[in-house]
């Protein structure tokens, strides 16, 4: 436990330092760990809970979390987060899925070039237009495999120029925050899921260690990381995610 704690730790370090919870490798680190499958989710999503609530905190603090830009992000992805966690899906399945989908994104940011700024404000029936679709359909994803969601939408955001680094990482932070809290609320209705929750306590010191370096992270990206660090940053950890759960996948 000693060391898949130090591993939380350092996970929540990195992800919250461009805006994530970390769910999806907090996901690979239990499945390698053994965890109880019908548990696992709820686990991770906790963990991103415990994560991103800090780095929220700290993005609005700092002026990058805008309410009114993350509004029609999170209006459908939050009640299909939920909806995603009431349903049941292969171990398998969301694996490979899960890195396919990583390994595309992480590709797009790295790739992205370097000068790409964020176009000026469009109007905001705009960004209703894209935000509910996109939102809703990553939402029911993050519910259903016990993530956040940011990972994915993070590259949206990115690729669509929609905003300046610094405040899709806080957006970012934002959705995985009510995602996770839908999410959970999903996977703890379904079915043979809720007569293992009173094993969570057997992971309490996976909370402390995600609490410490989730608010330690949130720190070094709203105060010391440029748009371009956390840009770079975001790709990287994309990439790395999804090769380790496409090795899990195919080994």
């Amino acid at each position: 436990m000693a060391l898949l704690a130090l591993l939380f730790f350092a996970t929540a370090v990195l992800y919250a330092s461009v805006g994530f919870g970390g769910g999806s490798t907090y996901n690979a680190l239990l499945v390698l760990a053994d965890v109880d499958y019908r548990v696992l989710p709820s686990v991770a999503l906790l963990c991103n809970l415990i994560v991103v609530t800090g780095g929220v905190w700290q993005y609005r603090r700092a002026g990058d979390l805008k309410l009114a830009f993350a509004l029609p992000f999170v209006a459908l992805s939050i009640p299909m987060a939920w909806f995603g966690g009431t349903v049941p899906i292969q171990r398998e399945t969301f694996v490979m899925l899960l890195g396919l989908s990583l390994l595309a994104a992480g590709l797009a940011m790295w790739f992205q070039p370097a000068e790409s700024k964020a176009s000026p404000p469009g109007s905001p029936l705009v960004n209703w237009f894209v935000g509910l679709p996109v939102g809703g359909a990553i939402g029911f994803l993050a519910g259903m495999v016990g993530i956040g969601g940011g990972i994915f939408l993070a590259p949206c955001l990115h690729l669509l120029r929609l905003a300046d680094p610094k405040r899709i990482a806080a957006t970012s932070s934002f959705f995985i925050m009510v995602n996770s809290i839908a999410g959970l609320v999903g996977q703890t209705m379904k079915q043979g899921t809720t007569a293992h929750l009173d094993q969570l306590s057997g992971y309490v010191w996976l909370g402390v260690a995600v609490l410490v370096g989730g608010q330690l992270g949130s720190r070094l990206s709203a105060q010391a990381l440029s748009g371009r660090v956390v840009k770079r940053l975001t790709a990287v950890l994309v990439l790395y995610v999804a090769g380790r759960l496409l090795y899990m996948s195919f080994a």
